[in-house]
């Protein structure tokens, strides 16, 4: 005990080298959402690709590797797992419907009865069954119960032989999501998926989750409605077919967007890579001329609230406190989960997407409710890679009963935003223009894998009025831009309560339609005041491996830097171990090699808001901005990589897990 006091003494220390007072003052994520782990039997290995709870409080848990496991008081100490089912292939959705599961095989809607009441299924019923080529990345994702009983199931893509890096539908409806009723017959209902891991019904209707890659700029949440073509051209090839509810071609896509099906002077096929300097193609333009295309409803911008996007569950009012009715995202890659306030202006969905909860063992993949209002995370890194150092994993997510201080909602409005938060706020705080900041970006549409956040433009707030009770603040914000997704920093409205800053200070508004309606007259609004927060102006630039002038690489940290043990968990919580190791290059440069470049502290802080890939043009992925990290972890993740630049001692730092 005595050993923990002095490691928990010397911690704050550490920490107070580089982290301000104030910092330590607000409660963060976890001080609201625990997670606990739901304790399985030796040797059980849960790669959760379905969960579903029973009427009876039982969860039914379904796993990659085939088994089927119903889990007796699964929110007690000591849960009881029996064995259901096993022997099935890549099981990657679950549901319970009328006294049965059913369950999404790599090959075939499948229905499981236990018909002898002996606790194990008996009967396995082929409900409906899709061709497959038999590719590794022919995922099968679902059911979900659709309003009429029926059931949704989504298949990913296949990719090339010689062109490896492209998506293709090789057999008929991969890449479609496939409406199938109990009876066995399959309506093709859209298509334009690559990914589609992450389905969900909302209000009655089907919303799914993509992931990054070619075609998909960043993972975001779309709407499927019938007909409806969400971007990737792999499954038009199958437009032509008996029941497809779409006309569209892919010539005709490939008339309006390049499918960049070059070839060099062997004849072999050029990958496409991005292109810097160039007039890119938008999704929302193309729809203009193809109105089958279906926008995202909320972008999740990529890096930031996933890489892997997965799961879409609606919050049950009286569960989470105050944001019953809204939705939340899980992601297999960043092993987090984000929240989405969803609203329909002129007919279709748009809303904002906020971080929520951060730290989960391995990649989340499936959530489901428990009876007592906590929630059931199924996780699993095989293949994918995670956050999360462990491979697998089932764990829970419980809410202590006390409100965070967090933006509740973020509605358009015709001049700007609307912003709802669940405490009341400061007054003084919230009138300050300094505590604001709009910023909008978009992505390309294009065959490359993923896209940098493009057309990037500032917004002034050009007034704000708080409403009486202190839980609303009206933004007038300045060029509202359609379609792209505008990104709100409230970093210094504070809480009455405390004086609190937001534990999420961040939300990305997809503002896929302006609405209609009167603009706040100016003698409604506060008055604009200077900015009244210092602002901290940032090192002198370099060049690519460039030492800044007089500062020594080793010098870069003006106090004792942190030890990996005391950064590890803020480079867990943000997720940058998805991305880099310290001594081994992985999607990003290993953080030994950063340090050689002799940045300055403050540099790598302003590196990680944004990032300059033309600094690293051998890594094939861009770094994504990273503006929700905050200033205070950054520094501190910053002195920590400048001290890898120190020669090697024979006591080497603890270094972070693959």
């Amino acid at each position: 005990m005595k050993k923990l006091h002095k490691f928990l003494l010397s911690a704050c220390l550490a920490s107070a080298l580089v982290l301000p007072a104030a910092a330590q003052e607000s409660p963060k994520e976890e001080d609201f959402f625990k997670i606990l782990k739901v304790t399985a039997p030796e040797g059980t290995l849960l790669e959760v690709g379905g969960l579903t709870v029973l009427p009876n409080g039982d969860l039914g848990v379904a796993t990659r590797r085939g088994d089927i496991w119903i889990v007796e008081n699964p929110t007690s100490r000591k849960p009881y797992f029996r064995k259901f089912a096993s022997g099935l292939h890549e099981i990657l959705g679950l549901v319970y419907k009328d006294g049965a599961l059913y369950c999404a095989q790599r090959g075939e809607l499948t229905k499981l009865v236990d018909s002898n009441k002996d606790g194990k299924a008996d009967v396995f019923e082929t409900v409906y069954a899709w061709p497959i080529s038999g590719h590794y990345h022919e995922y099968s994702f679902g059911p979900k119960i659709a309003p009429d009983g029926t059931f949704f199931v989504t298949g990913n893509v296949a990719f090339g032989d010689e062109e490896w890096w492209r998506g293709e539908s090789r057999v008929p409806w991969r890449g479609w999501t496939m409406k199938i009723s109990e009876d066995g017959k399959m309506e093709p209902w859209a298509t334009g998926m690559r990914s589609p891991c992450g389905l969900g019904i909302v209000d009655g209707e089907l919303f799914y989750a993509d992931n990054q890659g070619d075609w998909q700029g960043s993972g975001g949440i779309i709407h499927v409605k019938k007909g409806a073509f969400t971007g990737h051209p792999g499954g038009l090839r199958w437009t032509n077919m008996p029941g497809s509810p779409l006309n569209l071609t892919t010539e005709q896509l490939y008339a309006k967007v390049s499918p960049r099906q070059n070839k060099d002077a062997n004849g072999r096929y050029i990958k496409p890579e991005n292109v810097v300097n160039e007039t890119p193609d938008l999704l929302f333009e193309v729809k203009k001329s193809i109105p089958q295309v279906q926008l995202p409803a909320v972008w999740l911008p990529h890096g930031i609230l996933g890489i892997s996007n997965s799961e879409i569950l609606t919050i049950p009012e009286g569960n989470f406190g105050p944001f019953g009715g809204q939705l939340l995202v899980g992601d297999q890659g960043m092993s987090k989960i984000s929240r989405v306030f969803l609203e329909k202006v002129k007919g279709e969905y748009q809303g904002a997407a906020i971080e929520f909860r951060n730290g989960f063992q391995s990649g989340v993949l499936r959530m489901a409710w428990a009876k007592d209002g906590s929630l059931f995370v199924g996780e699993t890194n095989r293949g994918w890679g995670s956050a999360g150092e462990a491979n697998e994993g089932l764990q829970r997510l419980v809410w202590n009963g006390q409100t965070p201080f967090e933006m509740r909602a973020v509605r358009a409005m015709p001049d700007g935003f609307e912003v709802e938060f669940t405490k009341p706020v400061d007054r003084k705080s919230a009138e300050d223009p300094a505590s604001y900041n709009v910023e909008s970006f978009i992505y390309k549409y294009h065959p490359v894998y993923g896209s940098p956040t493009i057309n990037k433009e500032k917004h002034a707030v050009k007034g704000i009025k708080v409403s009486e009770d202190g839980m609303k603040a009206r933004l007038v914000v300045d060029n509202l831009r359609q379609y792209y997704i505008h990104q709100l920093t409230i970093d210094g409205v504070r809480a009455v309560e405390g004086s609190h800053s937001l534990v999420h200070p961040i939300a990305y508004y997809t503002l896929n339609n302006i609405p209609d309606g009167a603009k706040l007259p100016a003698s409604e609004l506060a008055p604009v005041r200077p900015a009244t927060r210092p602002t901290v102006k940032p090192g002198p630039k370099t060049s690519v491996g460039a030492t800044p002038s007089g500062r020594p690489a080793t010098a870069a940290a003006a106090t004792k830097a942190p030890t990996y043990e005391e950064v590890k968990g803020l480079l867990t919580r943000h997720t940058c171990l998805a991305c880099h190791q310290a001594d081994k290059r992985q999607v990003g440069p290993a953080y030994r090699d950063v340090a050689k470049r002799g940045y300055t502290n403050e540099q790598i802080v302003d590196l990680i808001y944004n990032p300059k890939p033309a600094n690293w043009p051998d890594y094939a992925t861009e770094m994504p901005p990273m503006p929700q990290v905050p200033r205070a972890d950054a520094l501190k993740i910053a002195a920590w990589i400048n001290s890898l630049a120190a020669p090697a001692k024979a006591s080497k730092p603890a270094e972070p897990k693959p």
